[in-house]
């Protein structure tokens, strides 16, 4: 990846992008208990302490995009920040959350350190502008349905309404029939825009609408996409993990059971590892 100087702020003591550590966001995909959301945390805290990795801690308040309304969204805003601010505040951990609606943007902010955008939403301008406009870090999904190089316009509103430190993270592309493919050229080509980039292991694993009336998803292929991705290059890794999965209340099909992410996370170190240092790639042959 050619473009220099590509870093971003998530708070003071922690930075994503060229000369940091790998960088991981990663926990439940939704609140389903204080006490899931605390056992995930302490766990990929050691982890990521022992291999050196950075930590954003993410889990969801709500989930507002369900396949049908049977579908667990959460605990809601006010109890789901609640437990995010303990967690924060007894692991010492930087915080993401998803916001759906602008009028969240200023009160997830208090909390958490980075503001995600959800993928089905990354062109609504004024939840874009809600976000920029607190002053957090702004984590923005590439719709499924957008060109990698279409982000060029999301990036831009968020720099418009102020945003000085944002994050486009890749999940894939969708063509319909419950499936998403990963074009991996829109990572170089993402970064070309000047921002740290990262790979959603999970979700792009996600088969939406698959199992009928919720996601279905394939996690035994998540491990081999995320070595691609760190082959290719990637300044951080998203994924969702949990330590029972089949049992999860939202999106278990393609989440990583915690008991397996230390032994990914160091396959996926060596591989970093290897192509650090040998230095960046020409951009032309």
């Amino acid at each position: 990846m050619s473009t220099s100087n590509v870093r971003a702020e998530i708070r003071t003591d922690l930075q994503i992008g060229d000369n940091q550590p790998l960088t991981l966001i990663a926990g439940p995909c939704v609140i389903e208990s204080k006490e899931l959301v605390f056992e995930v945390a302490g766990a990929l805290s050691e982890i990521c302490k022992k291999l050196k990795i950075n930590l954003v801690f993410k889990s969801s308040y709500d989930k507002a995009n369900r396949t049908s309304n049977s579908g667990y969204r959460g605990l809601g805003l006010s109890a789901g920040l609640e437990i995010l601010s303990a967690v924060k505040n007894e692991f010492k951990i930087a915080m993401l959350t998803d916001i759906h609606e602008s009028h969240e943007a200023k009160e997830a902010s208090e909390v958490v350190d980075v503001l995600q955008i959800p993928a089905y939403l990354c062109r609504q301008t004024e939840l874009l502008k809600s976000a920029a406009l607190t002053g957090k870090a702004v984590n923005v999904k590439k719709g499924q349905f957008l060109a990698p190089w279409d982000m060029s316009n999301v990036v831009n509103k968020l720099r418009d309404f102020g945003a000085k430190n944002i994050i486009v993270t890749e999940r894939g592309s969708s063509f319909g029939y419950n499936a998403l493919v990963v074009d991996y050229r829109s990572l170089p080509q993402m970064r070309e825009f000047g921002c740290p980039v990262v790979f959603d292991v999970t979700h792009s694993v996600q088969q939406p609408g698959g199992l009928g009336s919720s996601s279905g998803g394939q996690r035994e292929f998540a491990a081999a996409l995320a070595r691609a991705a760190v082959a290719v290059g990637v300044d951080g890794l998203f994924m969702e993990v949990h330590p029972d999965p089949d049992k999860a209340l939202s999106d278990g099909p393609n989440m990583i059971p915690l008991h397996r992410v230390e032994k990914l996370l160091s396959q996926l170190l060596e591989i970093r590892q290897v192509i650090v240092s040998n230095g960046p790639m020409p951009s032309t042959y």
